[in-house]
């Protein structure tokens, strides 16, 4: 159902790779919504992918785009302003990668070459598109940015890998660069701890499956899908929530504020 709540609004949207992704659904609430925006993933990852779908659904434009890389960045976000016409009034940030996880390399064995591939792809590419954005006058005063983390950035879950500490650093760099675009602009830059997920980052990790069913259990609501968490995206890109900056947002169905639940405590009885 649409409120129009994102009219007028133009954005960028990064990560969206297939129907499992949260942020393919993101960028079909957000075109539901009223919203233009242009989409954008890594050159390896949108060979990977169904995007061109994606884009043909919601009306969008594709700029492919390293955001490892400061150039790409530029190029991106100068793409975005001239295809869309204006500067941007938000951006999603669904980006991660661990090469530790996916070649099974365990925490206390850390390869540290790929560990700072984890913290440059997970993290610091957080860092790298708000400063380009802040340098180019490219987010419209009120602006919401988001970035999509998990709960191991507070709390240990052992097959999360170095991803945790990405994760953490992500959560650390919203803080101090949403304190820093708030002044400057008052641009909003928040994170969404979301649910575990099955899409086809979150189903990398060891144990996964086991570990959504326990999640579950452990959730006084269940855990929320990815479609509830567009619909939050959503809700953070909109006017209603523009005093809303530098939170760590939890949405998890009461997951992360559960110290156990009577389904958990009944499996020891």
């Amino acid at each position: 159902m649409s409120n129009n709540l994102l009219k007028g609004k133009k954005g960028i949207i990064f990560g969206a790779l297939n129907e499992q992704s949260i942020a393919w659904k993101v960028a079909e609430k957000a075109h539901e919504q009223g919203a233009e925006f242009v989409l954008t993933n890594a050159p390896i990852a949108m060979r990977m992918g169904e995007i061109q779908k994606l884009a043909e659904s919601c009306n969008a434009e594709i700029i492919p785009a390293d955001a490892t890389s400061t150039e790409d960045l530029e190029a991106l976000i100068q793409g975005a302003m001239d295809k869309l016409g204006v500067k941007l009034d938000f951006i999603l940030h669904s980006i991660g990668m661990s090469p530790n996880v996916r070649k099974g390399k365990a925490y206390d064995d850390t390869n540290y070459d790929w560990f700072h591939k984890t913290l440059d792809v997970s993290a610091l590419s957080l860092h790298k598109t708000l400063q380009t954005a802040k340098k180019m006058d490219a987010i419209n005063e009120w602006g919401s940015v988001i970035a999509l983390t998990y709960i191991a950035a507070q709390r240990i879950f052992p097959d999360y890998n170095d991803m945790a500490d990405a994760k953490s650093l992500l959560e650390s760099i919203t803080r101090s660069f949403g304190y820093h675009y708030g002044e400057a602009k008052k641009v909003r830059v928040n994170t969404i701890s979301q649910s575990p997920t099955p899409t086809t980052a979150g189903s990398g990790v060891g144990g996964f499956d086991a570990f959504i069913n326990y999640a579950e259990d452990m959730s006084p609501l269940g855990n929320a899908n990815a479609e509830d968490c567009a619909n939050y995206c959503i809700a953070m890109f909109s006017d209603l929530t523009r005093y809303v900056t530098m939170q760590n947002l939890f949405h998890d169905g009461g997951f992360s504020m559960t110290g156990v639940s009577k389904k958990v405590m009944d499996r020891f009885l």
